[in-house]
C-alpha cells in the first residue's frame, strides 16, 4: 500500500490513469501518475492483471500495461442502485461480455457477493421469467439468458477463497427451474467460505433409491463430520420440497444436531414439512446459514 491508500483507491487511480492510455503506460509511468513505489506498483499491477484488471505487453525491455476494455470503478455500498438497472440493460440488450466485465468491475471496486446476488441477479432472474410469462421473449432467448446469468455466477465462484472444513453444504435444485437460484445461493456460500458441494439440477433422480445414494455422498464429502452440514433444496412446488424432506429427514435423524435442512420455496401456512428452515426467500436462507456458522465459533 503506498501512501496510506487502500486496495480500492489505487485500483480506482489505475482506471481513471490508464483509462485515457490508448498506447499504454509503462509501471514507471503510472508510479510516478499515482505516487507509489514503483517495486509496490509492480506487485499491485501483477495482481490486478491475475484479476483480468489488466493486461501487459512487452515490447523490447519495456512492459507497458493497458486497461482491458469495458473497466469502470464503481463506489460501493452508494453504487448498488446503478449497478441493478445496469446489469439488466446489458443482459437483455447488450453482450455478454459487457455483463461479464460489470460483474467483474463491482468485484473490483469491492462488492460483495452477498449483495450482488440478492440485489441484482435474483432481481434479473424473475424478470427474465417475467419477460418469457408474458409473451416478450421465447424459449431460445430465454434459455441464452438465463444461461449468461448462469456465467455471471461463475465469476464469483473463481474468486478464491479458504473454505473452512466446519462449513459444510450441500445445495440441491429439485426441478430444472430452480437451477439459477441453486447456484445463486452456492456463489454466495463460497464467498462466505463455506465448502459447497452443487449438486444441481436432481429432479431425475427423484426415485426411491435417492435417500442411499444421497447417505453415500454424505459420507465421501463429510466423513469426520466437522463443524456442521446444511442441505438445502430448492423448489418450484410443494411436491419437490416435499419429497427431499422426506428422503433427507431420516438421515437428518441418524447424524444428529450437526446436520441441518433448510427448505427454499412455496408451502402453504397450512401445509407442514419437517425442515429446521423453510422460506420463500433466499435472504432468508443465507443469513440463517450465517448464524448457523457463527455459532459454531
Amino acid at each position: 500500500m503506498g501512501r496510506g491508500y487502500s486496495t480500492e483507491e489505487i485500483r480506482e487511480k489505475l482506471i481513471s490513469v490508464l483509462g485515457g492510455a490508448v498506447s499504454g503506460m509503462s509501471g514507471v509511468e503510472i508510479s510516478e501518475k499515482i505516487g507509489i513505489s514503483r517495486i509496490t506498483m509492480s506487485k499491485y499491477l501483477k495482481v490486478f492483471a491475475a484479476e483480468g484488471l489488466l493486461r501487459q505487453k512487452n515490447i523490447g525491455n519495456v512492459t507497458l500495461w493497458f486497461l482491458e476494455p469495458g473497466q469502470k470503478s464503481f463506489k460501493f455500498p452508494d453504487d448498488y442502485f446503478k449497478v441493478i438497472p445496469e446489469y439488466l440493460d446489458y443482459l437483455v440488450k447488450g453482450t455478454e461480455d459487457q455483463v461479464y466485465s460489470l460483474i467483474r468491475n463491482c468485484i473490483h471496486s469491492g462488492g460483495t457477493v452477498n449483495r450482488l446476488v440478492l440485489e441484482v441477479i435474483f432481481p434479473s432472474i424473475d424478470h427474465i421469467k417475467k419477460l418469457f410469462d408474458d409473451g416478450k421473449i421465447g424459449t431460445s432467448e430465454q434459455n441464452l439468458l438465463m444461461n449468461t446469468i448462469s456465467k455471471s455466477l461463475q465469476i464469483f465462484n473463481q474468486i478464491q477463497v479458504v473454505s473452512d472444513p466446519k462449513k459444510n453444504v450441500i445445495v440441491i435444485a429439485a426441478d430444472a427451474q430452480s437451477v439459477l437460484y441453486s447456484e445463486a445461493a452456492s456463489a454466495v456460500y463460497h464467498s462466505d467460505g463455506w465448502k459447497v458441494s452443487h449438486l444441481g439440477d436432481m429432479s431425475s433422480s427423484i426415485n426411491i433409491l435417492f435417500d442411499l445414494d444421497l447417505q453415500k455422498l454424505i459420507g465421501k464429502i463429510w466423513k469426520q463430520k466437522p463443524g456442521v452440514l446444511i442441505i438445502t433444496v430448492f423448489a418450484q412446488t410443494y411436491e419437490g420440497l416435499n419429497f427431499f424432506a422426506d428422503s433427507i429427514n431420516p438421515i437428518k435423524e441418524k447424524s444428529g444436531k450437526q446436520m441441518k435442512l433448510a427448505l427454499c420455496g412455496k408451502v402453504s401456512k397450512k401445509t407442514k414439512i419437517q425442515s429446521d428452515l423453510t422460506s420463500e426467500k433466499i435472504g432468508d436462507i443465507l443469513q440463517w446459514s450465517q448464524t448457523i456458522s457463527q455459532n459454531l465459533k
